[in-house]
């Protein structure tokens, strides 16, 4: 497959056309916070709890009817989490995290992953629970890997976040595209879950602290992988149906 074109590969073998990437720890390392919570908490791994937090809460507005955009939801969970743990938030605390939010570096692998899915003719593109503010750059502008894709979605229009449906759905409409011909690369098992739900296949990114859930009854990753130089090999050998995970 290495090097045919997307269109080719799609009417000849079944393969994805448009690989949608999230963003935060997928893309960018969301380790990067660490220092962050423990200069907040004296404790880095607090980080893990904030951001699991964030996911659940994300998805609990979502599936409420209601929404506040990523970054402020973050803020108002790490003030919740300092609440608890009874820890005083200071101005300068607050605006430390909002930035070092906005600024993560990228993972090593990522742009050998990427200009090599792309050299091997796919379609690349973000989803991100992520807003982009107006005038300003991305969090993928500011690690550097913007220019591997071709378009940066964001959930501000649908005002839901993932794995609402209608996102992955809509990703695949405006590239013109059905969704068995989009695959999701995420580092998050909910997320892979939801663009397979929603008709996309669905590649797993097992970054440290994330791993495949296997239990009958839930969708399983198309491909699974440790990083996205391992993606792109295992997406060069890979054999395909015309049809989704969930057909």
């Amino acid at each position: 497959m290495t090097g045919a074109k997307s269109s080719d590969r799609a009417s000849l073998d079944g393969a994805p056309t448009v690989l949608v990437f999230d963003v935060n720890e997928t893309l960018i390392d969301l380790e990067s916070l660490g220092p962050n919570f423990q200069q907040i908490f004296g404790d880095a791994a607090v980080l893990r709890t904030w951001f699991g937090e964030l996911v659940m809460y994300s998805m609990t507005l979502t599936l409420s009817g209601a929404y506040v955009d990523f970054f402020d939801l973050g803020q108002a969970v790490l003030q919740m989490i300092a609440d608890i743990r009874q820890v005083e938030l200071t101005d300068d605390q607050r605006r430390d995290l909002a930035e070092a939010m906005r600024t993560m570096p990228a993972h090593p692998d990522a742009a050998r992953g990427l200009e090599t899915l792309r050299a091997d003719g796919y379609r690349l593109v973000t989803l991100t629970n992520s807003p982009h503010r107006p005038n300003a750059s991305t969090p993928l502008d500011n690690a550097g890997l913007s220019h591997y894709f071709e378009k940066q979605y964001t959930v501000d229009a649908a005002r839901a976040f993932k794995p609402a449906s209608q996102l992955y759905r809509g990703v695949a409409a405006d590239m013109g595209v059905p969704p068995w011909q989009c695959m999701m690369v995420a580092a998050h098992v909910w997320d892979t879950i939801g663009a397979q739900r929603a008709g996309m296949r669905g590649a797993l990114i097992t970054r440290p602290g994330n791993a495949p859930l296997v239990s009958p009854g839930i969708p399983q990753p198309t491909v699974i992988a440790p990083d996205l130089v391992a993606l792109a090999a295992r997406m060069q050998t890979a054999l395909w149906t015309n049809e989704s995970d969930e057909r």
